[in-house]
């Protein structure tokens, strides 16, 4: 590839920007809540046909799923769900790549909260506004604009492309897994989830947790007639933050060098009681438990287990009833793709020709549906996009469109190389 014709694509790009907000908004605009994904896919289909990708679209069942249950956890329906995949056939004798990016959502709350609405698509500046313009419908425009600067630069690939606009992803990812188990398959996989233009080759995993602590109820005026569930859920809730902390203090992994948790423990949800003035004699409490990659999901989710059951040991009352661990919903199991491994290489690659500098390299502790390539789908696969996950699921969510055209020129310039030219 000449640098005239790269530089071509590039200018395409650059000249394309607003076709490129044209075509986020149209996707932004659709409200696409997780479990709500039918009207946007019409629109990633449209979007589809209109660059003369062959199409499919199909619904994944719980029957397809179900011997992977416990990696994506069941869903609250499965109909009115489709997944659509894009494929721009090659020409012989390339590799073949996935594009990935999950079109679902999450509720955007309030509306009264957002300067501009949550569905509305606004434009300020060099900023694109709307619950999933970061995450990650900014991704799945990344992927459009560079087939079409592609196409525009006469460049035909001689390795086939997929793009995968999956459903489900914030709630345990049955749509990326629908897709390997349809058979789609590739000999790379990049999801654009937002990563402000680093290569994430490594991602930590969860446990879904729930532990349930029972006590004895009695009146609130007559408190030392009953044993309080929620008094003697503190004590197991302490220790699970000491082994946070030694965790932290005795796990290393190169990839998660600079993160100053590696292994979060959080509780989103607790909840207790039914009467004010009744000692509580039950706490559910719900949350998710970390693991980096190297750990085995079975293994690791027992050690909770005994965990949790050796320090209820250390109270009268617990060591007499314990407290029961469950793992429920989808697990996520870690991924990683070595950094050394061709695909990552070969995208830093075609990051520092774009920008002119290496790309940061690193891990990042929440779950995607990049452990559903890697560990299901036997696949490699990186994370690579425009985008700060810090304001994703935030009021006010946005996205640079300069930065989207920078990850768009990364991309065309991988797939030059990952899939190779044919004249």
């Amino acid at each position: 590839m000449t640098n005239d014709r790269l530089q071509r694509v590039f200018t395409e790009i650059d000249n394309r920007r607003d076709q490129l907000i044209a075509d986020l908004q149209s996707l932004v605009r659709i409200p696409s809540v997780t479990g709500d994904e039918g009207a946007v896919q019409d629109q990633v289909q449209s979007l589809f046909e209109t660059r003369n990708l062959q199409i499919d679209r199909w619904e994944t069942s719980r029957e397809d799923i179900l011997p992977y249950m416990e990696h994506v956890g069941d869903q609250p329906s499965y109909e009115g769900r489709p997944n659509v995949v894009g494929t721009l056939a090659g020409a012989g004798n390339g590799r073949s790549i996935m594009l990935n990016g999950h079109i679902d959502v999450v509720d955007p709350g309030d509306a009264s909260f957002w300067k501009h609405g949550p569905w509305s698509g606004a434009v300020e500046g060099d900023l694109l506004y709307g619950r999933g313009s970061c995450d990650m419908k900014g991704g799945m425009a990344t992927f459009l604009l560079a087939i079409d600067a592609l196409n525009a630069a006469g460049i035909k690939l001689a390795g086939e492309v997929k793009i995968a606009a999956t459903v489900g992803e914030e709630d345990g990812g049955f749509g990326s897994l629908g897709t390997i188990l349809r058979g789609h398959r590739a000999d790379g996989v990049v999801i654009s989830e937002p990563t402000r233009l680093a290569i994430v080759a490594a991602q930590a995993g969860s446990l879904v947790a729930r532990i349930t602590v029972t006590g004895k109820s009695a009146h609130g005026a007559m408190r030392d007639e009953g044993v309080s569930a929620v008094e003697k859920f503190i004590p197991i809730f302490q220790d699970l933050q000491r082994w946070e902390a030694e965790r932290n203090a005795s796990l290393d992994h190169p990839l998660f060098a600079d993160a100053a948790n590696k292994i979060p423990i959080s509780f989103g949800k607790v909840r207790s009681g039914e009467w004010h003035s009744t000692v509580p004699e039950t706490l559910i409490a719900e949350g998710r438990i970390g693991l980096l990659p190297g750990e085995d999901m079975h293994e690791f989710q027992e050690a909770v287990r005994q965990r949790v059951l050796n320090a209820a040991k250390q109270d009268f009352w617990l060591s007499q009833h314990p407290p029961d661990v469950e793992f429920f919903s989808g697990q996520f199991a870690p991924g990683e793709t070595r950094p050394d491994e061709p695909l990552p290489t070969a995208l830093a690659s075609a990051h520092q020709q774009v920008t002119g500098q290496a790309p940061i390299v690193t891990g990042i502790t929440a779950g995607t549906d990049m452990r559903l390539y890697t560990e299901i789908g036997n696949m490699p696969c990186i994370i690579y996009g425009a985008g700060d996950v810090s304001v994703a699921h935030q009021n006010d969510e946005h996205i640079s469109i300069s930065d989207i055209q920078t990850a768009a020129k990364t991309i065309a310039t991988l797939l030059i190389d990952w899939c190779g030219v044919t004249d």
